[in-house]
C-alpha cells in the first residue's frame, strides 16, 4: 500500500496506523448509559421513529433515547459519509486543500448551490454529491477500502469487516453500507480529538468545514445525512459535536420516516435543537 499525501511523497504515518492497530467506533457500554424516554415527544410529535444520544466527554456518560435503535441497528450513513471521504480525500491527495476546486459537470441537480464550481469546503457546507462522488472515483474502490478496513467503518463486530461490493462512487448510499448510530459518534469523537488515522491538519480541515455555529455561547460542528432504505423510509441523520465552555459533548440524530413528503432537511435540525435546549445547551452554562 502506498498513500500519497498532496505532494505525492508516501505517507508512512498513515500506513503506520494502519499497521499497528485498528479502530474500532463503538462507544457505548451498558454501564454509563442513563436512557431519557422523555425525548420520545420530539420524535412523536414530528412522526418519526429514531434515536439520540450525547456523549459528554468528562466522564464518558451517555444519554440515550431507543438504546437498542443506538447501539444495534445500522442504517445507510448518506452524506455523513463525507466526513470519512473527506478524509480518504486530503490523506491520499486526491484533495490537495480545502479550497480545491472541482468543476461542475453542467448538468442541472435538484440542488442550486450543486450547480456550480465548488472548493472541498464549499461542497461539504452544502453537502454536495457530485463533488464528492468524483473524489471518489478518484480515490478508486482499492485504495477506499483499505482505508475503511483501518477505521472498520461499517463492522458490525470488531472482527468483522465491510466489503465495498457496489460501485465505489455510491456505496453509502445504496445500503451495502450501514453504520450504527453508535459507530457513527464514536467517529466524530475521535476526529474532534485527532484520534483517527489521518494527519491532524486533515482532520482539522474537516472539522473546520463542519463548524457552522461559533459564537460567545457555544460552538457546534456537525454532519447531516439523508438517504433511504431498502423499503423506501427516509432515513436522516446530524452527527456532531457541541462545545460550551471548552468542554465537548457528542451527538447523533438518527430518523426514519415511511411518509414520502416529510420535510426532513428542517425537521432534523429543529429536532436537534430542541432536544439539545431541553439539555441546558446554548446557554453557555454546560
Amino acid at each position: 500500500m502506498n498513500y500519497l499525501c498532496a505532494n505525492h511523497q508516501p505517507i508512512m504515518r498513515g500506513l503506520f496506523y494502519m499497521l499497528c492497530g485498528v479502530l474500532f467506533l463503538q462507544a457505548c457500554t451498558p454501564n454509563n448509559v442513563k436512557k431519557d424516554n422523555s425525548l420520545k415527544k420530539y420524535f412523536d410529535e414530528n412522526k418519526v421513529d429514531g434515536c439520540f444520544a450525547l456523549m459528554d466527554n468528562a466522564g464518558g456518560k451517555f444519554t440515550v433515547y431507543n438504546l437498542p435503535r443506538y447501539r444495534d441497528s445500522s442504517y445507510l450513513p448518506a452524506s455523513t459519509f463525507k466526513i470519512v471521504n473527506a478524509l480518504i480525500g486530503l490523506q491520499t491527495g486526491k484533495i490537495s486543500s480545502d479550497s480545491m476546486i472541482i468543476k461542475w459537470d453542467g448538468v442541472t441537480r435538484r440542488v442550486d448551490d450543486w450547480n456550480k464550481d465548488l472548493t472541498m469546503y464549499d461542497a461539504f457546507r452544502v453537502s454536495s454529491l457530485p463533488y464528492f462522488q468524483e473524489v471518489a472515483r478518484r480515490i478508486g474502490k482499492d485504495t477506499m477500502q483499505q482505508w475503511l478496513d483501518s477505521l472498520q467503518y461499517g463492522a458490525k463486530k470488531k472482527d468483522d469487516r465491510f466489503v465495498i461490493r457496489s460501485a465505489v462512487d455510491s456505496f453509502w448510499l445504496d445500503n451495502t453500507l450501514k453504520v450504527t448510530p453508535d459507530q457513527e459518534l464514536g467517529l466524530v469523537k475521535r476526529l474532534y480529538f485527532d484520534q483517527l488515522p489521518f494527519f491532524k491538519s486533515y482532520q482539522e480541515t474537516v472539522k473546520r468545514a463542519m463548524l457552522f455555529q461559533n459564537n460567545s455561547l457555544y460552538r457546534m460542528g456537525y454532519k447531516t445525512g439523508w438517504g433511504f432504505n431498502e423499503q423506501g423510509d427516509n432515513i436522516g441523520w446530524i452527527t456532531g459535536w457541541v462545545e460550551e465552555n471548552n468542554h465537548p459533548y457528542f451527538f447523533v440524530l438518527n430518523l426514519q420516516s415511511s411518509d414520502k413528503n416529510i420535510d426532513l432537511y428542517n425537521i432534523r435540525m429543529k429536532m436537534l435543537n430542541d432536544i439539545l435546549k431541553q439539555l441546558g445547551f446554548f446557554q453557555g452554562k454546560m
